[in-house]
């Protein structure tokens, strides 16, 4: 009986007592009192509530306005840089570019001297190589010979042409002669028979002059005939003449091809450049066709391969920043020099054929020539990596 009135009395506690905190409660909150009762912490104003940057930034201002600077900073870098970027055009698929020179031997011989070693710079005109010019140096003076024979034979017609012509003078003159001759047997001839007609003259006399008459006729005739005889000796001596003549000029061809065969015995550089890949050798004997040496001429430029979305802007004579592997420390500038009139894979050893089998669209690449302003003063081969950037804006 005295038990349920010590649990009404508990269930009819005031509600407005606080109730007692758990041990571990009554530990980590901010104060306690003897009595397990809670206490209230007042808050200040410059701890916040919710945890969130306001009150941080309150706390720390000047470290918020650098954070916000540099964000600011970092935003603005990057619109410059895009708009930057817009104005420039890049590719590493380049590479340096030039006409290299096969180097070979136009005759057959021996070697007899290799006057260059491998990547040696040389002028225009510098001796390489020779080969062996015994039989070309012989067959030259025959050559020669044989032009000496031709003008000769010219020399001995032109002196037979003078010969005759004064052969047909000497003629010439043997007609005035006979034709004057003629022409008193013609007039005795005439007078005596009007004399014996008339009987002052006996027929002896007259047939004296015409017998005359007839022998001055002959000798006319004569005198024509050799005339005529020597002038067609002299058309003769034309022909031979002109005969010796042809026979000069192909002796003369032939020196000129014996000279030039000569001269093939000593290989020079065509341009100045580099002498590379020698394979000749003293002593190997050299055939026609065959490749004794690469040249690599001083003359280069970039071999720029674009994508063909890239040259929507770009155009002859834009300025380019040229950027080689070799020396990453230098920048080089240059132009763009022209664009090639179609893509690589066109002008390729097995160029696509779209038009069968399944296709695939991919990204052409068109090669841009790009030349230096000024000729670089380092060392630069074809083949070289490069990164040309063009100013298309």
């Amino acid at each position: 009986m005295d038990a349920k009135p010590e649990k009404n009395e508990r269930e009819t506690a005031p509600a407005d007592e606080p109730r007692a905190l758990p041990r571990s409660d009554q530990q980590s909150g901010p104060e306690t009192r003897g009595d397990d009762k809670r206490v209230e912490v007042k808050q200040t104003d410059d701890t916040p509530s919710d945890g969130n940057a306001p009150g941080l930034v309150r706390r720390h201002p000047y470290i918020a306005a650098i954070v916000a600077t540099l964000v600011l900073l970092v935003i603005a870098a990057v619109v410059i840089w895009s708009i930057n970027a817009r104005q420039y055009e890049w590719t590493d698929d380049a590479f340096i570019d030039a006409r290299t020179v096969t180097i070979g031997a136009e005759i057959n011989g021996r070697i007899t001297d290799v006057a260059v070693t491998d990547n040696q710079p040389v002028e225009a005109g510098a001796v390489l190589l020779r080969i062996d010019d015994s039989d070309f140096q012989a067959s030259l003076k025959q050559a020669e010979a044989g032009v000496a024979a031709a003008r000769a034979d010219i020399a001995n017609v032109q002196a037979q042409t003078v010969a005759q012509n004064a052969k047909i003078d000497a003629a010439g003159k043997q007609v005035a002669q006979a034709q004057a001759a003629l022409d008193f047997a013609k007039s005795e001839d005439q007078r005596n028979r009007e004399l014996l007609a008339k009987g002052t003259a006996t027929q002896q006399q007259a047939q004296q002059a015409a017998s005359t008459l007839r022998q001055d006729q002959a000798a006319l005739d004569t005198a024509n005939a050799n005339a005529e005889a020597e002038k067609s000796q002299l058309a003769v001596l034309r022909a031979q003449e002109k005969s010796a003549e042809a026979k000069l000029q192909q002796a003369e061809a032939t020196e000129d091809q014996a000279r030039t065969t000569l001269t093939r015995t000593t290989i020079t550089a065509p341009v100045a450049g580099h002498a590379t890949n020698i394979t000749a050798a003293k002593g190997t004997y050299a055939q026609p066709g065959q490749v004794l040496m690469m040249f690599v001429p001083e003359d280069v430029w970039v071999k720029a391969n674009f994508k063909e979305t890239q040259l929507d802007l770009m155009r002859p004579g834009q300025p380019v920043d040229i950027a080689i592997d070799a020396y990453p420390e230098k920048t080089f500038h240059g132009h763009i020099d022209s664009v090639q009139a179609g893509s690589g894979t066109a002008f390729s050893l097995l160029p696509a054929e779209n038009a069968t089998g399944n296709f695939v669209k991919v990204v052409q690449r068109v090669p841009v020539k790009i030349v230096f302003d000024q000729p670089p003063n380092v060392y630069l081969g074809p083949g070289m990596s490069v990164v040309p950037t063009v100013k298309v804006r």
